[in-house]
């Protein structure tokens, strides 16, 4: 047999290496899934392994193919049947070099003929799959991965990876809740600057409005004096002896402790707990042992238990995800 004949190269200007129509291949690496005799495309991935699929199929899920498949085809050499073989040998068609790794490409290949679909294990195989999709611009994969993003896992474990593709895609309600539980993450740790790049400028002020509006909200609300009397107002007594002027270092010095951690880690859910790390802070011990320093006295300056309610109270009426 004659060696492999390039017949065209089918691109977008903006795609480079997508297509490459190959002529006369033999074809001997079938993926099982898509080895069907009457199928009329064959794809092949860069590990060499091949996708026999039918035009029809990728036309109709994939603008791509659509648009490639609408212009004229080149001729292309074919062997001849052995006459002998006529009933045994069946012609090869064109196989297209796409240029895409196995994964992505069997999944997608999945998702378009409605095949079953493994569970998402990893952020990673989202993204590359996503990637394909779009660049096939195939709607329906995209809607179906969409789904994915909402998995609590994903959530938890990439949720600045999981906002970076809702915007991207404009998937408003996946954005939302992805940008809520950013709220774990220092948005300005150099860790997450390769992701962060990732996002336009109007993405991106969205986070950081969300973050700094919780950030000074929760400072309003730890100074105002109607929620803690005792440490915001002045003059402020013992309420045990009704005479000492409260000294409320401790309670400004545990504030500006809340604060950083709040900058820290905005969700403040380590905050306002009896019990914890953040309980444990010196800052807080010295705020809770504080006492009146009138002889005889000692009353405590600050009810425990009541401020860390109030803290709770305040954490709870901050603003939870981008606004629209």
């Amino acid at each position: 047999m004659a060696a492999p004949t390039i017949s065209t190269i089918v691109t977008l200007s903006n795609l480079p290496k997508v297509i490459h129509i190959r002529a006369d291949d033999p074809a001997t690496q079938y993926h099982p899934l898509f080895s069907l005799p009457d199928a009329d495309v064959v794809l092949r991935s860069l590990q060499g392994t091949l996708y026999r699929i039918h035009s029809f199929t990728l036309r109709m899920t994939s603008g791509f193919f659509e648009t490639m498949f609408s212009l004229p085809q080149p001729k292309t050499h074919r062997p001849r049947r052995d006459d002998l073989d006529t009933a045994k040998t069946e012609l090869h068609p064109d196989v297209l070099d796409v240029y895409e790794n196995d994964f992505p490409l069997e999944r997608l290949l999945r998702l378009i003929s409605g095949l079953p679909v493994p569970r998402w294990e990893t952020m990673d195989e989202i993204e590359r799959v996503l990637t394909l999709a779009e660049k096939w611009d195939t709607p329906g994969p995209i809607a179906s991965i969409r789904s994915a993003l909402n998995s609590h896992r994903f959530l938890h474990d990439h949720p600045l990876r999981c906002y970076v593709l809702a915007t991207h895609f404009g998937w408003k309600q996946e954005a939302k809740l992805a940008s809520t539980h950013t709220l774990t993450l220092n948005l300005y740790d150099p860790a997450h600057s390769s992701i962060i790049d990732r996002l336009s400028s109007k993405d991106l002020l969205s986070l950081l409005n969300l973050h700094r509006r919780r950030r000074d909200m929760f400072r309003e609300l730890l100074n105002s004096p109607e929620r803690f009397a005792a440490g915001n107002s002045s003059p402020y007594h013992c309420n045990r002896c009704g005479v000492t002027e409260l000294d409320n270092h401790t309670w400004r010095v545990f504030k500006s402790a809340m604060f950083i951690e709040m900058e820290r880690r905005p969700l403040g859910d380590t905050l306002g707990l009896a019990v914890g790390e953040t309980a444990g802070w010196p800052e807080a011990i010295a705020c809770w042992e504080a006492q009146c320093t009138k002889e005889g006295c000692g009353g405590l300056n600050y009810d425990r238990i009541a401020t860390l309610r109030q803290i709770r109270a305040c954490i709870s009426l901050l603003p939870l995800t981008i606004e629209d």
